[in-house]
């Protein structure tokens, strides 16, 4: 499960989601989203929702810190990195 966030300008708001899930299902949620709020994102010139999702999706496809080195994006760091060791095989499986 991917859980979409505001982290309202506080990285401490991931350890407060993290809290509020079981702890056997911990390994199983990724929690994202922009530092301050989605519309920021549109701000930043990065494109539309839909351009910055794309964008979002070569990025963990292609092992890239293209968009999510991106000022607002970069916090998600740890969570991205779950995610390409978990998930991105089973997206991508003709990737090594």
């Amino acid at each position: 499960m991917v859980l979409l966030i505001d982290f309202d300008g506080s990285e401490e708001r991931l350890q407060d989601a993290k809290a509020g899930i079981p702890e056997h299902l911990t390994e199983r949620v990724f929690i994202l989203g922009a530092l301050t709020d989605p519309e920021a994102l549109k701000k930043a010139n990065l494109g539309s929702y839909e351009e910055i999702g794309l964008a979002m999706a070569r990025d963990c496809r292609d092992e890239a810190d293209t968009i999510w080195g991106h000022q607002l994006l970069r916090h998600n760091a740890s969570e991205l990195e779950r995610l390409r060791v978990h998930v991105r095989p089973i997206l991508f499986p003709s990737i090594p």
